[in-house]
């Protein structure tokens, strides 16, 4: 019974050992939307909020192995709001969807583009990409890391580069603690 056990797990080891440095296809990739995750979280003087955000498709783009391209549009729609319940809830994520943050009736998706991909280690990146929020475009630079079939990737926006000011202490005064930070955070996690 012993060896049997030390049998498999020396296999999960070898298993995931080879998963991990599993050499990838060169070409484009289709992103995995439905096992792929994005949370946004949003940051205000009294606290923060935190939530989920679709991606309606995604390619990632290699050549010898290495991270050269990349492209995702992103759901505005979907946002969800995952720290609250109930009537609070649905409040955040109507206001969300309005003209005073995303606008998501007249813009319904959000577009990041690669443009400048460098390799910083093994299977680390730095990305250069253009974002496009509410018909904005902007650039935002970012590390991104591969590790087998899967990418790891925080992307921290300026909102206010999009025309999304609400509660900004950039463009109003005398908010207090009704002050929304400029900036918010997208956690991605891909699989491919």
């Amino acid at each position: 019974m012993k060896n049997r056990i030390q049998t498999i797990l020396v296999a999960l080891v070898i298993a995931t050992v080879s998963f991990a440095f599993t050499n990838i296809e060169d070409g484009t990739v289709e992103v995995k939307v439905e096992k792929s995750s994005v949370t946004w979280k949003g940051y205000k003087v009294t606290g923060s909020h935190k939530g989920k955000i679709a991606l309606k498709e995604g390619t990632l783009t290699f050549n010898e192995g290495k991270l050269t391209g990349g492209e995702f549009v992103i759901d505005m729609t979907s946002i969800e709001n995952t720290d609250m319940e109930g009537e609070y809830k649905t409040k955040l994520e109507g206001h969300l969807k309005s003209e005073d943050f995303f606008g998501v009736e007249e813009y319904p998706t959000a577009l990041l583009t690669f443009k400048k991909v460098t390799s910083t280690g093994k299977n680390s990146y730095e990305v250069v990409g253009d974002l496009t929020i509410k018909e904005i475009t902007k650039p935002v630079t970012f590390e991104l890391s591969v590790y087998g079939n899967k990418a790891t990737a925080n992307v921290k926006i300026d909102r206010t580069k999009f025309d999304v000011r609400y509660g900004s202490t950039s463009f109003f005064d005398d908010l207090q603690d009704k002050a929304i930070y400029d900036e918010f955070d997208l956690i991605t996690d891909l699989e491919f």
